[in-house]
């Protein structure tokens, strides 16, 4: 069935004595979309629109644009590996408004670049793995040269740019998929824009049938997917402008301040386990934090000394564009008992960001916190090229940022810092320290998993010397 009429089929299952075969029949002759319109729409019961699910998938977006589709709490999917695939062949997304002109030779010199470093590197690496952990008798080759390619690919990763061309693939509630159109929609990147345009249209036409063309069926699904959603699906003022008017409103209000400036923050732990705070310098913390590079805890030692009418003024400029529609941005989303302040590399925080079960509040990509250099490479000896490539990207992109903010974003590699918040109770902070210290996982991830445990068994010991979790130095075997 067509996930609205499936929708408004258990929608009047849950408001009938019918069974659901009567449901569906009942269904079957009537408007879904006159249901639709009333109920989801004009009276705002979002709830039917969980009933319904589909199943879209995007190729040949950007990772930057592949990152931004994921962000959603309630969301299932996967995007093409980095660590399975090799990307020495893929494409990479180029911005409209340089196409043609002088900043698109820059553009395209540093990916070019990146891309030959990427390529450079993975033999050697290979053989230097090879050589360093050899395949165990009870180990099939093909299960070991896998194995082996996912550990190289896990360093020349770092190489990759948020420009580089990906695949991702979606099961969403269509109450989620008109959240993910309206946030899309309302975005400030014109790929994204693109996106969401692309999936509205989507919505009006009957999905691609391939299994049932396979098995050899004629019929199929007919009709649209969702074409109510798709007629209602629409760009939200205060999405497009509160992180802007926020951004602008942080630069007044924290002038003179020095959190401009990293060598003003002090020292800085890649993991940080913040103390507990009252709720209202949470709120107005967390705002401060999306919409700048500084550590948590140095924002919230400013936000402690304002008055209550500073604190409000934040707030005030985070909600006045909202509508009566509107959820409050995530950011408001405090209360939580353990928040950890992480920075580490792209490449692994995409892992991290697939936990959906916590509050996730990111800073904007940038080369302000330097890069990460692969364990691998400096054991290979080729950790000198790596640096080479970087530093080179970092100073081009620097020079690429005065000409287009947008094309420099695109350029970063997976290989540089990204500040994320992540805010949860214990049972998901014992999950991701158990899960992502495991001697399977990434060493970046592995280690940020490993600290996350220690922060908490020396704030709390009774909670985090519970925690089952691996030290990174313990390190995989390559046994069955």
């Amino acid at each position: 069935m067509p996930p609205e009429k499936s929708a408004y089929a258990l929608a009047r299952y849950s408001r009938s004595p019918d069974s659901i075969e009567n449901s569906i029949t009942w269904v079957h002759g009537h408007s879904s979309e006159k249901f639709w319109e009333q109920f989801y729409f004009d009276y705002g019961h979002a709830s039917i629109a969980d009933l319904g699910h589909v199943v879209v998938c995007f190729e040949e977006i950007s990772e930057l644009a592949a990152i931004r589709l994921e962000d959603e709490p309630l969301w299932d999917g996967q995007a093409k590996s980095s660590r399975y695939q090799n990307f020495a062949s893929s494409r990479w997304y180029v911005p409209g408004q340089i196409r043609g002109s002088e900043t698109e030779a820059v553009y395209e010199g540093i990916l070019r670049s990146l891309s030959e470093v990427y390529r450079l590197l993975h033999d050697p690496l290979i053989a230097h793995l090879s050589e360093r952990d050899p395949r165990p008798e009870s180990m099939k080759p093909a299960d070991y040269q896998r194995t082996i390619a996912a550990r190289a690919f896990d360093a020349t990763r770092y190489l990759l740019p948020l420009a580089a061309k990906t695949n991702v693939g979606q099961v969403v509630s269509i109450r989620t998929l008109e959240k993910q159109i309206t946030r899309l929609l309302s975005s400030q990147l014109p790929e994204l824009r693109a996106i969401g345009d692309d999936l509205k249209e989507a919505c009006r036409r009957p999905p691609v049938n391939v299994w049932g063309e396979l098995s050899g069926q004629t019929g199929g699904l007919n009709e649209p997917l969702a074409p109510t959603l798709a007629r209602h699906a629409k760009a939200s003022p205060y999405q497009e402008s509160v992180y802007a008017d926020l951004s602008r409103h942080a630069k007044d209000v924290l002038r003179g301040t020095g959190l401009d400036q990293p060598d003003r923050w002090g020292e800085v732990e890649s993991v940080e386990l913040i103390d507990p705070h009252d709720p209202l310098d949470e709120v107005v913390t967390t705002l401060l934090y999306r919409v700048t590079q500084a550590p948590y805890r140095t924002l919230m030692s400013v936000v402690k000394e304002w008055s209550d009418k500073q604190k409000q003024d934040t707030i005030e400029v985070a909600t006045r564009q909202r509508g009566p529609y509107d959820e409050l941005i995530r950011e408001f989303r405090c209360g939580y008992s353990f928040n950890f302040d992480i920075l580490m590399d792209i490449g692994a925080w995409r892992d991290m960001h697939r936990h959906r079960r916590c509050q996730q509040v990111q800073q904007n990509f940038t080369t302000v916190h330097g890069y990460d250099i692969p364990p691998p490479l400096v054991e290979a000896g080729l950790d000198q090229e790596y640096r080479q490539a970087m530093d080179a990207v970092r100073r081009d992109i620097e020079l690429l940022r005065k000409k287009d903010q947008e094309a420099s974003l695109y350029a970063i590699p997976f290989g540089f810092k990204v500040r994320c918040l992540f805010k949860m109770d214990y049972a998901e902070a014992e999950y991701i320290a158990r899960l992502r210290s495991g001697v399977k996982g990434h060493w970046s991830y592995r280690t940020v998993a490993w600290q996350m445990k220690q922060k908490l068994a020396a704030r709390y010991p009774a909670l985090g010397e519970r925690i089952q979790a691996t030290p990174p130095d313990v390190e995989d075997t390559l046994t069955r």
